[in-house]
């Protein structure tokens, strides 16, 4: 696995085409939510994934305070071959950068409710009541 960490304007064609294709694969086909996946967010975002042989195998993007919210936040995780490891590894590199490329002393997120053992166990605590977006139920987490 290679990690790759890039803005937005460092981004290639081709990564940002396959990036944008497996966020909607998931979070738009497979979990049958209709939303537009291109907020306008993605070009203040640091964009953080995993290649595996050429091809992208996990992705997730860093968002700087005041974007989603008062805190630096990780989001849009995604890693094609679930519970390999490969997740918790790249929201581990996400931590490590959102430190030290942002400054974050917390980092906050909006995780599906199913996920929350997953953010448990890297750290992350529960911190509001179940909330629906896109007909998605959400918690808001944060690592302090």
């Amino acid at each position: 696995m290679e990690l790759h960490v890039k803005y937005f304007d460092e981004l290639t064609p081709r990564e940002l085409y396959e990036i944008l294709r497996l966020r909607s694969a998931v979070f738009v086909v497979e979990q049958q939510s209709r939303y537009l996946d291109t907020d306008g967010k993605d070009r203040d975002a640091l964009h953080v994934f995993y290649t595996d042989g050429g091809e992208l195998a996990a992705y997730l993007r860093i968002l700087k305070k005041g974007v989603n919210f008062d805190e630096v936040s990780i989001g849009r995780v995604i890693a094609k071959k679930r519970r390999s490891g490969t997740g918790s590894a790249l929201v581990r590199e996400g931590i490590r950068l959102a430190k030290s490329e942002f400054g974050a002393d917390k980092i906050k997120i909006a995780a599906q409710t199913y996920t929350r053992e997953f953010y448990e166990r890297l750290g992350f605590v529960k911190i509001s009541d179940e909330y629906s977006i896109d007909g998605i139920p959400h918690i808001n987490m944060i690592l302090e």
